[in-house]
């Protein structure tokens, strides 16, 4: 499995984006506020300008976007529905990285001795509240083929950073184009910034495998010894080279998740497969996407 790396962009390239000078007013600089006040006008151009950001020509411009995307993404993503239903469950374990919220409640004695001695928190004192999916694995697929930047490279990070949300410790995050990248192994522990930063630095050129993207899936979710394995289609569905979708899609638990206006081969790939299908808007409606078909 390979893939191109993404090329960079320059800043007079990404100054043709609204508000990027208020967003990076120098040379290497991102302003914060900037960035909070474009999430709260406009989430959508605000993170897809921040996935092309990961990609600049200045190296520390470059670095401050990715630091930025690894966060606002999973936050963006953990702001979907608060209770979704059937693939997993809330619940309060110990604290480990990228788990979930601190449970305030059940970390409360914790907190009070740190503060009266003066000392750090016992990290193995804490306790965090996290969706647990203890029967259920997720493996996406994000489509990476064509000229791929900006606002549907933001969705497919932000739907990454969803299933990782829904099911920490079994999913993997496939990318394809011509070929088909593992992100992330079912089987491999890794971080959630570093799977946001790994959608974000791929990218793919010209042709799209929608066959092979549902092999690699079924091999992926083959690791697990989950009792359900749903694999999640993010694309068009447009496939241009040979193979048959329709028989490596035989026997999966399929869910498309197709771009918003464009959907219409995802459409009849749903139909003849039995997949259940929803369209996604944009970045900030990622989360909410994957909860409709998940749930359903």
């Amino acid at each position: 499995m390979s893939a191109a790396r993404k090329k960079t962009t320059s800043r007079r390239e990404l100054a043709q984006q609204p508000n990027f000078e208020e967003v990076s007013p120098e040379v290497g600089e991102i302003d914060e506020t900037a960035v909070d006040d474009a999430m709260s006008d406009d989430p959508d151009e605000m993170l897809s300008m921040l996935a092309d950001l990961t990609g600049a020509t200045d190296p520390k411009l470059r670095e401050l976007a990715r630091r930025l995307a690894g966060r606002l993404f999973l936050d963006v993503a953990k702001r979907g529905p608060s209770q979704p239903r059937g693939v997993g469950r809330l619940e309060t374990q110990r604290y480990r990285p990228d788990a979930g919220d601190i449970d305030l409640d059940a970390s409360i004695d914790a907190i009070t001795m740190s503060r009266a001695t003066g000392h750090a928190v016992d990290p193995d004192q804490l306790r965090v509240r996290h969706w647990t999916t203890p029967d259920t694995a997720l493996c996406i697929m994000v489509d990476r083929s064509g000229s791929m930047g900006g606002r549907p490279l933001a969705t497919s990070a932000v739907a990454a950073s969803a299933v990782a949300w829904r099911a920490p410790d079994d999913y993997s995050v496939l990318s394809f184009g011509k070929d088909v990248v593992a992100a992330k192994s079912q089987q491999h522990a890794k971080s959630n910034e570093a799977v946001v930063d790994a959608v974000l630095a791929l990218r793919g050129f010209g042709t799209t495998d929608v066959a092979g993207a549902l092999v690699a899936a079924r091999d992926q979710l083959s690791r697990s010894s989950a009792r359900r394995r749903i694999a999640v289609l993010l694309s068009d569905c447009r496939s241009t080279v040979d193979g048959d979708a329709i028989a490596a899609a035989s026997g999966l638990d399929l869910v498309i998740v197709a771009p918003e206006g464009d959907s219409e081969e995802a459409e009849a790939l749903a139909r003849a497969t039995g997949a259940r299908l929803t369209t996604v808007s944009g970045p900030s409606d990622a989360a909410a996407a994957l909860t409709r078909v998940l749930d359903e």
